[in-house]
């Protein structure tokens, strides 16, 4: 791959999916709040939902929060306890395991969309296109999984994890850093970038409002108090009966 086009889609591209998945979430929060759900089909079908949501949703907060970490945390924070090699073999292990069962699900919600009459008539083009977007996504992660085996030492990985730090930090260098990698760990990255991308224009930003829920946590009491309290004296609270 040129220089040219490695810069592109991965000196460029990460900072332009980055800007509009931060920007596009916050105008169409602000602009069209009444678009902001996961426009469940739940009331149309709830049969094999169920099954595919929960395995879709364990294996892929699994995958997010798997690479949030593993590739935003410098090595010198877990070097002393933890080596590159080993890193890679819980990575692989861990991965594999969610992998499995976020494409499982997905699968399973991918046909139930398609092939239900009802569903298929009340989705959008940008469900579908995510859903498949997704699948080829957690396939292409699989598939890296047997490359990856073939090198571990953890070397690629720590490659990888240098890049991710490199673009957030915005640290020159980073490109530099794929040149020994292969063309299923570019494609992952950049269809990982792509699903930020494509993140404000679909039903993904009901995300922000399961991080969103933490701020419960924090929010003060509220305080309720019943309107049979707040009646002038002498009269009735409700329920009760008038007397003659």
């Amino acid at each position: 791959m040129t220089a040219w086009l490695d810069t592109l889609l991965f000196g460029i591209y990460p900072y332009i999916c980055l800007a509009v998945f931060f920007l596009g979430s916050w105008i169409r929060f602000d602009r069209d709040q009444y678009t902001w759900k996961s426009d469940s089909s739940q009331l149309l079908r709830a049969g094999s939902l169920r099954w595919g949501n929960n395995l879709f949703h364990l294996g892929v907060l699994t995958l997010f929060f798997g690479h949030f970490v593993g590739m935003l945390t410098p090595h010198a924070v877990y070097g002393h306890f933890m080596s590159a090699g080993a890193k890679q073999l819980l990575a692989m292990a861990v991965g594999g395991v969610a992998g499995v069962l976020g494409i499982l699900g997905l699968t399973l919600l991918l046909h139930r969309r398609l092939a239900d009459p009802r569903i298929r008539a009340t989705s959008k083009t940008s469900d579908i296109v995510l859903l498949v977007l997704l699948w080829v996504q957690l396939a292409l992660g699989l598939a890296t999984i047997p490359l990856s085996a073939q090198h571990l030492d953890g070397s690629m990985m720590m490659k990888l994890a240098e890049w991710g730090q490199r673009i957030v930090t915005f640290r020159p260098g980073a490109v530099e850093l794929l040149a020994d990698a292969g063309g299923i760990f570019r494609l992952h990255l950049f269809l990982g970038m792509s699903v930020f991308l494509i993140f404000p224009f679909t039903r993904l930003v009901h995300v922000w409002s399961g991080f969103g829920t933490l701020a419960y946590v924090l929010r003060p009491y509220q305080l309720v108090r019943a309107r049979r309290l707040n009646l002038p004296a002498g009269q009735h609270h409700p329920g009760q009966r008038h007397t003659l």
